[in-house]
């Protein structure tokens, strides 16, 4: 059975617009997926690159076309300038660490908060927000007040193992033979990669 590094921020428009794709792709193929929440800003700053607001006007204005064009072809509902983003990803990751550990449907927990931001509205560093979240997808809505020194131990330690294993982005998915996969664009190179075309 394979596995996946799955490396992801949930204030990501692109880590919303893989969503529910990615999690089709690895149910297809039977594979497990380790969710690695990190802070996508943190890790920018770690591998050379820029928060978006401090990205050349060029490329900010590129990566609004792209997502607008993205969400079209996702068939998701997108707000391309949501009310709360950026917002403290830290409350929202601690909580899907927490599912994880306790044992769940977590791909539908990711889905779920990144659709709060993108879709809703809705600030995701906020305790009903997550809470909310948390009751949607079967899980205890107590998942987010639990675990919560466990939750900042691992999320620290996602962003140092991200670096390590060359992760850049959010999205970002590593197979269990180091075949790495960058951005919600290249979910068809995995399916293929998970097909052993690649």
């Amino acid at each position: 059975m394979p596995n996946i590094d799955y490396y992801f921020a949930t204030i990501s428009p692109f880590t919303y617009l893989a969503g529910p794709e990615f999690e089709r792709i690895a149910k297809k193929h039977g594979a497990t997926v380790t969710y690695k929440p990190l802070d996508i800003m943190a890790l920018f700053g770690r591998t050379g690159g820029l928060p978006p607001k401090d990205r050349h006007p060029n490329r900010q204005e590129y990566r609004l076309q792209d997502m607008r064009r993205r969400a079209i072809v996702s068939g998701l509902p997108f707000t391309q300038q949501p009310a709360f983003w950026p917002t403290n990803m830290a409350p929202s990751s601690y909580a899907i660490i927490a599912a994880q550990n306790a044992g769940g449907d977590v791909g539908s927990l990711v889905n779920a908060l990144t659709r709060s931001v993108w879709a809703d509205d809705k600030n995701i560093a906020e305790d009903d927000v997550i809470r909310a979240c948390l009751e949607e997808t079967g899980f205890d809505p107590a998942l987010a007040d639990s675990g919560l020194l466990e939750g900042a131990e691992t999320y620290a330690r996602n962003l140092e193992e991200a670096v390590a294993k060359g992760v850049f982005g959010a999205p970002f998915f590593i197979s269990d033979k180091d075949e790495r996969f960058w951005g919600q664009d290249r979910l068809d190179d995995l399916d293929r990669h998970l097909s052993g075309e690649f």
